[in-house]
């Protein structure tokens, strides 16, 4: 081919299907024949100038005349065609014509990594194991932060980490030494208790000393009740109305006395008993010195109780104390 010589036909004088129409097989256009040769106007047949070598530039096929699945596929992962090897001839096919459905299967395509790749020829860094791994280690961390808060450092569980700080020193106790009172309640009152020598005395009862063991004050006690209308008064304060026990430290010659007890202006239905409780056969007082009790009903603030000696009565007797209370004691 010579500088403006193209031969003889050009390209764009191609036409596939020129045997189709009727100026194409005018011009000697035929169907297509084995070689890829002779598939437009004006076809190999042409003449063609000497030293110029001529082929079609489209090498197509007539439909149907390629046979797919002939050619051997291309396997994915060969290393691409390097620059200048032979390329592949005009003509010959190739696997990129060949249709999908044409195909015996699927690619054989290399699956990724089975640990999402991130590594160089080999396995990836577990992240999934390694952030597990760093949450266990915090964890460890804030339960021994907690443990060694709790302890006082040789393994026993500080209480006074519990107890409430204050204006209080360290080494005091926060315990109160005793419980308080209730203020809605009043104080226990002590009921009352009194010398027999101090009682207002009459009808022949007087003041003695000469008998010892009296716990009066300088030994002082009530003699001369032996005699009918001898008598001791005493006015008792009592906080509260209800019943009480009536007590009374005396003395007899070893042998049984009684008196007659009235509260209020109302004699009690049995006299108090004056008994020879401890057995004595001494008739010396001072050996003789023992308790007796009556119950009695009082009223709230001030009470007159009266010892008497009346008709029928057995009254020999000395009086040391008398004492109200609400229980039973034992002297």
């Amino acid at each position: 081919m010579t500088p403006g010589n193209n031969g003889a036909s050009t390209p764009e004088d191609d036409d596939p299907f020129g045997y189709l129409y009727e100026d194409g097989q005018a011009s000697g256009a035929t169907p297509p024949r084995s070689g890829g040769y002779g598939y437009g106007y004006p076809g190999p047949a042409a003449p063609q100038q000497p030293g110029v070598p001529r082929t079609s530039y489209n090498q197509v096929r007539t439909v149907g005349e390629r046979q797919y699945g002939q050619v051997p596929q291309q396997q994915y992962g060969q290393p691409p065609q390097q620059y200048g090897q032979p390329q592949q001839q005009y003509g010959q096919p190739t696997a990129q014509y060949a249709a999908p459905e044409t195909y015996g299967g699927a690619p054989n395509r290399p699956g990724p990594p089975a640990d999402g790749g991130g590594g160089r020829g080999g396995r990836g860094p577990n992240t999934k194991g390694l952030l597990i791994g760093a949450v266990a280690v915090v964890a460890a961390v804030v339960i021994g932060i907690g443990v060694a808060l709790a302890t006082n450092g040789d393994g026993k569980k500080d209480d006074d980490a519990a107890k409430p700080t204050g204006g209080a020193s360290q080494g005091a106790s926060q315990q109160p030494s005793h419980k308080p009172s209730d203020p809605a309640s009043p104080p226990a009152q002590e009921l009352p208790k009194q010398d027999a020598a101090t009682l207002k005395l009459g009808g022949g009862a007087v003041l003695a000393k000469d008998v010892k063991g009296a716990q009066g004050t300088d030994g002082a006690y009530v003699n001369g009740f032996n005699q009918i209308g001898a008598s001791l008064t005493w006015q008792a304060d009592l906080p509260s109305a209800g019943g009480y026990y009536l007590y009374l430290r005396y003395a007899t010659p070893a042998k049984e006395a009684n008196a007659t007890v009235t509260v209020n202006g109302k004699p009690n239905a049995q006299p108090v008993r004056l008994g020879n409780f401890i057995g004595s056969s001494d008739p010396n007082l001072e050996k003789n010195w023992q308790t007796t009790w009556t119950q009695v009903t009082l009223k709230q603030g001030q009470n007159t109780i009266k010892f008497s000696c009346e008709q029928g009565n057995q009254c020999d007797a000395v009086f040391d104390w008398v004492e109200i209370s609400k229980t039973k004691k034992s002297y």
